[in-house]
């Protein structure tokens, strides 16, 4: 058994190829459509046989430069997300992601780490109403993008650009922006995930389109409709906007129930006017009498109201000492009610009346309307009822939050938890690759706070340097200078993802002055990881151009690079969890890193020995992984301490041993 190296034909080499593994899932489904190693398209159509559209004629939704955008989706990035600790928050204990990047390289980057992991993503992208910056991709190369917008090389101008309406192609250039970065999303969804897109009246039905293409049409879910302001402006010539829009939609459509005004205690009426009256019988132990209108004594037979008492009960700390069995216009039958008890239903007597009230196991809302406004009864989104704020409330808690007015038109906290309660559970993670104020990331510390809960937030953000000339109003320019100089004062770099990362710390700050002893349980930082091209030399550019020749070279890892910078990309690459638990121990003079409680072992130094191979298999032995991998750097020792450091790892049972 030797040690494989890694090279431009191992997964390591780049972040995962879709298009490889989807034709891989062909194979298992269809293995018949294989010839000669290649996909016989002929056999596929037959065995499809009337689900192939084969009319000239369909419908379809296209635009010009669709085809570059699927292809761009497709193709694997072969950077990296390099970590800043010392630009983190409770590097050591956090969950929470913080990724600077073109949005575009850091989804693929995720495609094998976090595929199928994550609850919600939400979204509040460019616009496109005639000014907005928008994503202009050179295809090419997307990482040299990245470095000229970020001033790393001379930039020309390829990444971002003002898309205007005068433009010939206005509509398709926001819809290839979008189309890539959707289809990279889907793919990190799980099964009961869904994606929320907030949106304007501009693009509109082309999102949905768009959407439709990528989701399909029945994992639509609904259009949320939000009340952004309380004063809409009064010198528009036709009609004085106060909505924005937020589509829903499904990684797979199921039966979940989302949740939207929560229930008044949780219950609701089991009485229904119009029913038929009829008598049920309820066991003693699921009905609780509240205890401040039913003192411990006798509760006499008769009808009260719309209920009526079938015998004498005695009531004792709020409950029936027997079974007994109420007559009314109820919704339920006798059967219908036992299998409800069944599932862990309970039931409240509030009043004289004996108004008997239900209460579901686990259920504790009314179903969101697709309105949010003044009553759920209606379908809007406002914040009198529900707590949703306007952009005019989140700019006032940003301005006092931020001591200065530094965001545009940001969106309101109580919206987006609003919309996380809607699907969010236990350690389920979101996403938003639109991260601009991180009002996502304060809202997850703002739910996990409100409910007890240890959400996880992902937020991805261009780190694009804020330039006063982009302004197109004298009061824009202002506002820039002002965020430029906040900047400075802090001593952060002159980016748009900095202004984001200090809202996060004093949003953190806050709650634990507010609530001390709740944010002892709370995960209120984040760490930051940086894209950059990989710390592995070769590993640069066009996967196809890579000489293999490079991996033979004496080192391998660029002279600037760290060995933390090395250890997170195998993580990556690996498709491991970027927060896995790390550990560090020198074994022999050299430092090796345990992941995820020994599922992974590297080792980056220079004169390795058997020694320190025998090392990681006792370590091994104490932490009792199911699987564990070793990963070596290939010039780290001679071939003859490699020979033996292969076969002492063997003894421990490891057999996946790998070098770069």
């Amino acid at each position: 058994m030797s040690i494989e190296k890694i090279n431009k034909g191992d997964n390591l080499s780049q972040s995962e190829n879709i298009v490889e593994t989807n034709i891989d899932k062909l194979k298992v489904l269809f293995p018949e459509i294989i010839t000669d190693g290649k996909i016989d398209f002929k056999i596929l159509q037959e065995i499809l046989g009337n689900e192939v559209e084969e009319d000239e004629e369909y419908f379809q939704f296209n635009w010009s430069g669709k085809s570059k955008a699927r292809r761009e989706s497709q193709k694997p990035s072969t950077g990296t997300l390099r970590p800043y600790p010392e630009d983190s928050k409770d590097w050591d204990r956090t969950q929470n992601l913080y990724l600077e990047g073109d949005n575009l390289e850091v989804l693929k980057l995720l495609q094998k780490g976090y595929s199928g992991k994550v609850k919600m993503i939400y979204i509040d992208p460019p616009y496109n109403r005639g000014s907005d910056l928008v994503y202009k991709d050179n295809y090419k190369d997307n990482l040299k993008n990245y470095q000229e917008v970020t001033g790393q090389i001379d930039r020309d101008g390829n990444l971002m650009s003002t898309n205007t309406e005068n433009d010939g192609r206005f509509h398709s250039k926001w819809l290839s922006m979008m189309y890539p970065r959707l289809r990279l999303a889907r793919n990190l969804l799980s099964d009961d995930g869904v994606l929320f897109v907030s949106i304007g009246v501009e693009e509109l039905s082309n999102l949905k389109s768009l959407i439709n293409e990528i989701f399909g049409e029945d994992n639509f879910v609904e259009i949320f409709s939000w009340v952004k302001t309380s004063t809409p402006p009064a010198l528009s010539t036709k009609s004085r906007k106060t909505n924005e829009y937020i589509l829903c939609y499904e990684r797979k459509n199921n039966s979940i129930k989302y949740n939207g005004e929560e229930l008044d205690g949780g219950d609701q009426p089991l009485l229904n006017s119009g029913n038929s009256v009829r008598e049920l019988i309820f066991p003693k132990e699921v009905v609780y009498f509240k205890e401040d209108k039913f003192p411990d004594g006798l509760l006499k037979s008769g009808k009260n109201d719309r209920v009526e008492l079938v015998h004498d009960i005695e009531i004792s700390k709020g409950y029936s000492k027997k079974d007994f069995v109420l007559k009314g216009e109820f919704k339920w039958t006798q059967e219908f009610l036992n299998e409800e008890i069944e599932k862990g239903t309970k039931f409240v007597i509030k009043s004289e009346k004996l108004s008997i009230r239900f209460i579901r196991n686990e259920e504790g809302y009314k179903r969101p309307t697709n309105f949010i406004k003044s009553k759920y009864s209606s379908p809007i989104i406002n914040k009198p009822n529900n707590g949703v704020g306007t952009n005019e409330n989140a700019s006032s808690a940003l301005i006092e939050l931020m001591q200065g007015d530094y965001f545009d038109y940001p969106k309101p906290v109580t919206l987006i938890k609003y919309l996380t309660n809607f699907v969010c559970k236990e350690n389920d993670i979101v996403i938003d690759f639109f991260a601009g104020s991180s009002t996502t990331g304060e809202s997850v510390l703002r739910y996990n706070l409100d409910n007890n809960t240890k959400l996880r937030y992902i937020l991805i953000q261009l780190p694009e340097e804020l330039n006063v000339e982009n302004g197109n109003t004298l009061k824009e320019k202002e506002k820039i200078k002002k965020t430029i100089k906040f900047l400075e004062s802090i001593n952060k770099p002159n980016n748009i993802a900095e202004i984001g990362k200090e809202r996060i710390r004093r949003a953190a700050t806050k709650i634990s002055e507010e609530h001390p002893e709740k944010a002892k349980e709370l995960d209120l930082g984040f760490k930051v990881f940086k894209l950059d091209t990989s710390n592995i030399k070769g590993w640069d550019g066009n996967p196809d151009n890579l000489d293999e020749s490079l991996f033979d070279a004496q080192d391998n890892i660029k002279t600037n690079r760290t060995e933390h910078d090395v250890l997170y990309e195998i993580l990556l690459k690996y498709g491991l969890d970027l927060t896995l638990p790390i550990e560090e121990k020198t074994i022999e003079g050299k430092t090796v890193f345990s992941v995820g409680y020994g599922a992974l072992f590297i080792c980056l130094a220079n004169n390795i020995t058997s020694r320190v191979a025998e090392g990681i298999g006792i370590w091994k032995e104490e932490l009792q992984p199911e699987v564990c991998r070793v990963v070596f750097k290939d010039s780290g020792f001679t071939d003859v301490e490699k020979t033996n450091s292969v076969q002492t790892l063997k003894r421990f049972g490891i057999t996946e041993i790998k070098s770069i």
